[in-house]
């Protein structure tokens, strides 16, 4: 049974999202939703009508990049790794992070994981730690066979069945990722999908080697 608490915020999150509707999670899971849009957020650059890269939409990817959170510390919410294990981001410090919130249900979420594993491809765990998070209430009992169907060799099935990671950066949006740099200190949050190989994000990941 939920706590008190806990009931409450889901409350008072399923009526922010109430109006984000354009694909629904499972009944079981209506604490997110996600859209093929992310609406402006204060702080977040809404950019001009032929896209910039604050703000970049085509076929595959529609995001935008929320800075109004810079400098915040990185959550210190425990959440399972593949073998359920407890794992923290603190267990990553020292390391650039890449935290990314997805579930098995979100379509666009699915459709930048490969972009991903290749970014963790690219920079190793050593030097970037690429943390793809599912918000799936079911937790490894969804996450892990959706796992072993995908090509993904690079990233781990690390779940927040709790989805404290959810409600601690109301975007109200999947997927949402956040960019830490190797203090632990976030830097940006982008909001929707994003072309993780492309030349926008290069540059946020070149900013956060660079801290």
């Amino acid at each position: 049974m939920l706590s008190s608490s806990r009931a409450l915020m889901m409350m008072l999150l399923l009526g922010f999202l109430a109006a984000c509707d354009r694909q629904s999670p499972p009944k079981e899971q209506d604490n997110a939703r996600v859209s093929g849009e992310a609406a402006p957020t204060t702080g977040e650059a809404a950019g001009a009508a032929g896209g910039d890269a604050e703000s970049r939409s085509d076929a595959a990817f529609n995001y935008r990049i929320d800075r109004s959170k810079a400098g915040t510390p990185a959550p210190d919410f425990v959440f399972q790794d593949p073998d359920g294990g407890d794992v923290t981001l603190k267990d990553f410090a020292g390391t650039p992070m890449l935290v990314n919130l997805w579930a098995t249900w979100c379509a666009p979420c699915v459709a930048e994981m490969p972009t991903l594993d290749r970014v963790a491809a690219r920079y190793g765990p050593e030097r970037l730690a690429v943390l793809t998070i599912s918000q799936d209430m079911q937790g490894a009992k969804v996450v892990a066979p959706f796992f072993a169907r995908q090509d993904l060799p690079h990233l781990k099935a690390y779940a927040d069945p709790e989805n404290r990671f959810g409600f601690a950066y109301a975007t109200g949006v999947l997927p949402t990722t956040v960019l830490y740099d190797a203090q632990g200190k976030e830097m940006l949050r982008v909001i929707g999908a994003m072309d993780w190989e492309g030349s926008d994000a290069r540059k946020l990941i070149d900013a956060a080697m660079a801290s």
